[in-house]
Parts: C-alpha cells; sequence; structure tokens
C-alpha cells in the first residue's frame, strides 16, 4: 500500500483529514523529535490506526509531505503518483 493509501484510509477511518490528524499532534505537543511510539500509540487509543496507517502519519510528522521517489511510478505495491503526499483530503482532489 502506498504512502498516499494509508493516510486516505486513516482519513475514511477517523473522518479527519490527515492535516487535521497532524494538527491534534501538534496540539498535544508532538513534533518531528517525538518518538514514533508515542505517536502509534496516541494514535491507536484516540482513533483506532493500525501501525501501518499510524506511520505513514508519522512519516509526515517527521519530514513533511515529500516522499522519496524510490516508489513513483513504479508497478510495485508501494507505489505513489507523486512526491507530494495530499494532506488536504479526499474530497479536495
Amino acid at each position: 500500500m502506498s504512502f498516499q493509501a494509508y493516510l486516505d484510509g486513516a482519513e475514511k477511518k477517523t473522518g479527519k483529514t490527515p492535516a487535521e490528524l497532524l494538527t491534534a499532534a501538534a496540539e498535544r505537543g508532538f513534533d518531528g523529535t517525538t518518538k514514533a511510539g508515542v505517536v502509534l500509540d496516541w494514535l491507536k487509543t484516540d482513533y483506532d490506526l493500525g501501525r501501518g496507517h499510524g506511520m505513514a502519519l508519522y512519516h509526515v510528522l517527521k519530514n513533511g509531505a515529500q516522499i522519496s521517489e524510490k516508489h513513483v511510478g513504479t508497478n510495485g505495491s508501494h507505489r505513489d503518483d507523486s512526491t507530494t503526499l495530499r494532506l488536504d483530503g479526499i474530497a479536495n482532489r
């Protein structure tokens, strides 16, 4: 599953866009220096998100919306269409 698919799945499960979830993380004081396990525990407790969805959100929290070109344009299961992840929600595409 691609990064974007994980982010979209998190939105479908929680009703919150990735941007809204990242805002909620910032309100809790989480940033790129926060350990992944802390963020994953919060996402599981508050939103019932699993590790894959949580790690995709953590990646954006830590690194921003840019991802490596490694899987862009490939045919693998982890391919993404762009190196820039959409955080504004499915309805905005």
